[in-house]
């Protein structure tokens, strides 16, 4: 196993042709009063023709990373009715497709046969597993990096049967 965890930038930067991200959580930590979740629950959303106001550090890791012929997909299993969170995620995320990131969304009523790991993760080049551990109210309990060949495998076979069912964001609706 790596000493260390590496940043995001070193992450995606060690890739050399794919890294999948899935995240099967309902919602993360996000402050309720200020920042970007709030400001999206009084009605502020991005505008896609004035890219210039949201695109951000994120996007031109992505951006780059893409650039580098990495293909770069995430999937979110999602309960529906969608939560609050599930639903500020969805507004946005058309800034990671723009990005060059293909995302899809998988209602979790149509995952309960898929063998899931405990976590989240990124799975770099089918390898190199990212682990994103959660407390229970959703914030980060820090990364974990795992190339044990068995958990590898395990990400790689859930991830691409929550790809193969899943439904890309443009055709995503949330009611």
């Amino acid at each position: 196993m790596p000493s260390s965890v590496p940043t995001f930038p070193e992450l995606l930067g060690s890739a050399t042709s794919t890294a999948v991200h899935l995240e099967m959580r309902d919602s993360y930590a996000v402050d309720y009063e200020q920042g970007p979740f709030a400001d999206w629950r009084t009605g502020f959303r991005h505008d896609p023709a004035d890219r210039a106001s949201w695109w951000r550090p994120w996007l031109d890791l992505v951006q780059e990373t893409v650039g580098r012929s990495v293909v770069v997909r995430r999937a979110r299993i999602v309960s529906e009715p969608v939560s609050e969170y599930t639903r500020f995620l969805h507004s946005f995320t058309f800034t990671n497709v723009a990005a060059g990131e293909q995302v899809r969304w998988l209602p979790r009523r149509q995952a309960s046969d898929i063998a899931l790991p405990g976590n989240d993760f990124w799975l770099i080049d089918g390898r190199l597993i990212r682990w994103n551990h959660f407390t229970g109210d959703g914030t980060s309990a820090g990364g974990e990096v795992s190339e044990d060949p068995a958990a590898a495998k395990l990400c790689a076979d859930a991830f691409e049967a929550v790809w193969d069912r899943g439904i890309p964001h443009d055709n995503y609706k949330i009611s």
